[in-house]
């Protein structure tokens, strides 16, 4: 069982072949695919973690679709001074299928 933990936006995702994983927003080159910073990887019994040698480790990934996220609402209230303020945010995604690891 092959399988790496990579850097994905400000977290950090287990990924195997044929995961999908939505993550922040990510450019994708020109065919639609990316390559994820790998932190640890686990081949079998095997675990390495070291960066020189996950340098050398490739995790690529195709890019499915761009989405965004569900809406939350943020709001502030100061009583008695007639204070309240509302804003909405709608994050950008991007979800990711991981095509190897190599």
């Amino acid at each position: 069982m092959v399988y790496a933990v990579v850097r994905a936006g400000g977290r950090q995702e287990k990924v195997e072949v044929g995961t999908i994983v939505t993550m922040d927003r990510i450019k994708a080159d020109k065919d639609g695919n990316v390559e994820l910073a790998a932190v640890l990887l686990v081949d079998g019994d095997k675990i390495t973690s070291d960066s020189t040698s996950l340098a050398k480790i490739k995790v690529t990934a195709e890019v499915l679709n761009d989405l965004r996220g569900p809406k939350i609402v943020i709001q502030k209230f100061k009583n008695k001074t007639g204070y309240k303020k509302r804003q909405g945010h709608r994050q950008e995604l991007t979800r990711v299928q991981v095509t190897g690891i190599v």
